[in-house]
């Protein structure tokens, strides 16, 4: 029950302390000028305590949005070292625009208007991007909830997503193909043409064989195992044809000082950076707008163009979805054609 003293001060000035008692939970107090105002909060503080929602409630006035996201990188840090970068670029936007409010100011009101900003500021950002930034702080809060109970409602639950275009597909042809692999057998590091050939048969993105280990590379089974991939499970890539073949004549002529299959130059402790040449391969081989994952959808495409179902393609690129591969869905017509023909053959004759 709520309990009011009334206390004056050396001055003459009169406040009203409210106390609230509930048991099984800690005592509440809080002062006010106008007795009618500490009446209220303590018939309100004692109805949330029964409840269940006064402490969540206080725990969310107590933090700020800045004291999330420090607790936050840190805890993503500890669990995922390589989302940590690009979470912590997005967060610290967020943290400029929302650092100093409590997390029971924050509300979808305010989280809309802080992302509008983000679609028509100074520096535009696409809907696809602004969306990371959204998905960024969304999983902030989730974890704020979850875990922490910092927040009682997650402030994004009826925020939409913004609509994106649909996805990008640029695969080489057949004669950029050619060129490419032509300029990264000049560029001054050789890793790249193996790297680049890789990554055309096997559909691995960067990150995955530029942290390559040779003890992930079975060359009894002809295969590469990867353990830590986007979404998080074991993925087998299977070499074939010439990739086997450079691989292994590059296992070969290995550095056995380290366990990289594609070490830096000068410290092959670390992974190489090889955008530097890679930049320079696409601009001799005459290539426009063209990126590295694009050898990503080359490779998705080829399967599609020789055949692999949707499903298939899929399962090669490690998605856990035809979602995501329905964007090549067109250059497997031929194949969809023949199990057509095939299925009509059979029951028609």
């Amino acid at each position: 029950m709520a309990m009011i003293e009334t206390r004056t001060n050396a001055e003459g000035n009169t406040s009203f302390r409210v106390k609230v008692r509930v048991r099984g939970f800690p005592t509440q107090t809080a002062t006010f000028a106008r007795k009618t105002d500490a009446k209220e909060w303590g018939k309100q503080t004692e109805i949330a305590i029964k409840e269940g929602k006064y402490f969540k409630t206080a725990e969310a006035k107590k933090h700020t949005f800045k004291e999330l996201v420090k607790r936050y990188l840190d805890y993503v840090e500890l669990r995922n070292p390589r989302r940590h970068p690009w979470v912590k670029q997005y967060l610290a936007w967020w943290t400029e625009h929302l650092g100093d409010y409590a997390l029971s100011e924050i509300g979808k009101t305010l989280i809309i208007e802080k992302r509008d900003k983000l679609l028509t500021g100074e520096k535009k950002r696409t809907n696809a991007t602004v969306n990371r930034y959204m998905t960024a702080l969304s999983h902030a809060f989730t974890i704020a909830i979850n875990e922490w109970e910092w927040v009682q409602d997650h402030p994004m639950k009826k925020i939409a997503k913004l609509p994106e275009p649909r996805g990008r597909i640029r695969f080489l042809d057949e004669d950029e193909r050619k060129r490419l692999l032509e300029a990264c057998q000049v560029v001054d590091n050789d890793l790249l043409y193996l790297l680049v050939v890789l990554a055309l048969s096997t559909g691995a993105r960067h990150g995955e064989l530029i942290n390559l280990r040779w003890k992930d590379v079975d060359f009894k089974r002809n295969v590469i195992v990867l353990h830590d991939t986007k979404n998080k499970e074991r993925r087998v890539l299977p070499l074939a044809c010439y990739a086997l073949e450079l691989i292994k004549k590059h296992h070969a002529a290995r550095n056995k000082a380290t366990d990289l299959v594609f070490p830096a130059p000068r410290n092959p402790k670390e992974p190489w950076v090889s955008r530097p040449v890679w930049l320079i391969a696409v601009k001799n081989a005459g290539l426009d707008d063209f990126r590295f994952h694009d050898l990503r959808h080359s490779a998705a495409s080829y399967l599609a163009m020789n055949g692999a179902s949707l499903a298939e393609i899929a399962e090669v690129l490690g998605h856990k979805t035809l979602a995501m591969v329905k964007r090549y869905a067109h250059l497997s017509e031929a194949h969809t054609a023949g199990v057509v023909e095939r299925m009509n053959q059979k029951i028609f004759g």
